[in-house]
C-alpha cells in the first residue's frame, strides 16, 4: 500500500475511541484534521491523499459523538476540556508524548483547534482555521448573550440548547438535513412559503431548524447524492444528539476558562473561508485581528459557502499546503 493511500483504526485516548482515516508516512510531520458539525472524517476526503503525497502523516477523526467513534450520553462530557484532550491524546498515541501536530479545524472543529492553541501551545506547531475565525473570550456566558442579541428571533445555536428538542428535527430524515444543509447558501436558509404568504427565516414561529431550510431542486455541483448518503447513513444510524452536545456546552465551557480572558493565539495560525459563507457575516474575519501574534495569512474563497473544503478543494488544499510548506 503506497503511503498516500487511505487506511483505517481505531484509536483509544482520554476515555473513548476515536475512529480515523490516515494516509502518509508514520515518521512524517504530523497533520490532525478536525471536522465541524455535523459532518465527519469523510468530510476531508479531498485532503488527505494529496496531503499525504506531499509527505505529511494526516489523521482525520470522526470526533467523540460521531461516525464510528464513542458517542458519551453525559452533555458535560462533550466539553472543550474533553475535546481538546481528545486530540492531544490521539497525538500521544501516535507520535508519543510532547510530541507535536499541526492542527485544521473546520466549523466546530475550528473552535476546538483554535481553543487547544490557547490551552495546549506546546503540543502544536500550527493550526489552520476554515469558516471559523478566532473569537476571544466572551465577557458573559455566551447563550446569555445569543438570547440577548436575537431576542424574538429564531436562531440555531440557542435552538439547538433544550436536549432532545433538535435532536427529533434532525434526526427525522437525516437525509432531508444533510441535503438542506449542504444547499448552495450553507447553513441557514428560509424554507419556501406558500404561494401568496411570506416566510421570514428568523421569526420565532414555532418552526424548527430543518423547516427553515430551502430543499433544493437539485444539489450543488461540488457534492453527489452519493457523498450525501455517506452522511445520511452515519446520522440515521448515530442521530445528531452527540454533535449537538458540543453546541450545549457553549456556557460550560466558558464557566471552565477564566484563565483564557484576554489570551491570543502564540502558534503559527492561517485562516480559509468562503466569501458566501453566512458565518463570516456573524463572525467577521476582521475579528481575529490583534489576536494571533504570528498569523501567517487568511484566504477568502470568492463565492465558496461554509463547506469550503468540500466546495473548492483544489484551493483549499494549495494554500494548506502553502501555509505546512512554511512552517
Amino acid at each position: 500500500m503506497g503511503d498516500s493511500e487511505q487506511r483505517t483504526r481505531t484509536i483509544a485516548t482520554n476515555g473513548v475511541e476515536l475512529f480515523v482515516r490516515e494516509a502518509g508516512p508514520a515518521d512524517g510531520p504530523l497533520v490532525v484534521l478536525v471536522h465541524g458539525f455535523p459532518e465527519l472524517s469523510y468530510s476531508w476526503r479531498h485532503q488527505i491523499a494529496p496531503l499525504a503525497a506531499a509527505g505529511y502523516h494526516v489523521v482525520a477523526p470522526d470526533m467523540r459523538g460521531y461516525g464510528e467513534s464513542s458517542r458519551p450520553e453525559a452533555i458535560a462530557d462533550y466539553d472543550i476540556f474533553h475535546l481538546t484532550d481528545d486530540l492531544v491524546g490521539l497525538v500521544d498515541a501516535i507520535d508519543g508524548p510532547d510530541a507535536q501536530a499541526v492542527f485544521i479545524g473546520h466549523d466546530w472543529g475550528a473552535m476546538v483547534v483554535w481553543q487547544l492553541s490557547l490551552l495546549h501551545p506546546s503540543r502544536l506547531r500550527g493550526v489552520a482555521a476554515l469558516s471559523v475565525p478566532f473569537q476571544r473570550r466572551a465577557l458573559a456566558p455566551p447563550i446569555g448573550l445569543m438570547r440577548e442579541r436575537f431576542a424574538g428571533s429564531f436562531f440555531y445555536i440557542v435552538y439547538f440548547q433544550e436536549p432532545g428538542v433538535a435532536d427529533a428535527d434532525l434526526d427525522a430524515d437525516p437525509a432531508t438535513t444533510m441535503r438542506r444543509l449542504f444547499a448552495p447558501s450553507g447553513v441557514q436558509r428560509a424554507a419556501s412559503a406558500p404561494e401568496g404568504e411570506s416566510f421570514d427565516p428568523s421569526a420565532d414561529d414555532g418552526r424548527g431548524f430543518v423547516e427553515r431550510m430551502i430543499e433544493p431542486d437539485e444539489l450543488p455541483d461540488w457534492i453527489t447524492e452519493e457523498e450525501v448518503a455517506v452522511y445520511a447513513d452515519t446520522f440515521r444510524r448515530t442521530g445528531f444528539t452527540g454533535g449537538l452536545n458540543w453546541y450545549r456546552n457553549f456556557d460550560r465551557n466558558w464557566e471552565l476558562t477564566p484563565h483564557l480572558a484576554g489570551v491570543g493565539v502564540s502558534v503559527p495560525s492561517f485562516f480559509i473561508g468562503g466569501t458566501a459563507d453566512p458565518v463570516l457575516t456573524i463572525t467577521p474575519v476582521r475579528k481575529m485581528d490583534g489576536w494571533l501574534a504570528d498569523h501567517r495569512g487568511s484566504v477568502l474563497l470568492d463565492g465558496a459557502g461554509h463547506w469550503v473544503q468540500q466546495e473548492c478543494p483544489a484551493e483549499v488544499n494549495a494554500a494548506l499546503l502553502e501555509f505546512l510548506a512554511g512552517l
